[in-house]
């Protein structure tokens, strides 16, 4: 038995999310970009959703007849307290100091 080809679309590359579980989603009436965010992590790999979200917003606007324009982009959220990039690249611990 052959997989549908849309099953193999990977929509958001760093969290290897495909079409058919963003439509899936949708198709259980999910529509809400922040939650499909977080159900699926979409636009939290280390693109921070720069090629994804333009994807799933689409997909979005196609299945539920709504402009692309009209909806939102989810929030994005910085770290609670600075972080030094050493620690963001794995390089040093959190609690090393340079």
């Amino acid at each position: 038995m052959t997989e549908e080809p849309r099953e193999k679309i990977i929509i958001c590359r760093c969290n290897d999310v495909t079409k058919e579980e963003i439509e899936a989603l949708i198709d259980r009436g999910i529509t809400d970009i922040e939650e499909i965010k977080r159900l699926l992590r979409i636009g939290m790999g280390p693109c921070q959703g720069r090629t994804c979200l333009p994807l799933v917003m689409g997909i979005l606007a196609r299945k539920t007849g709504k402009k692309q324009e009209g909806i939102p982009l989810p929030a994005t959220r910085v770290p609670v307290r600075p972080v030094m990039m050493g620690v963001l690249a794995g390089e040093m611990g959190d609690d090393d100091e340079e």
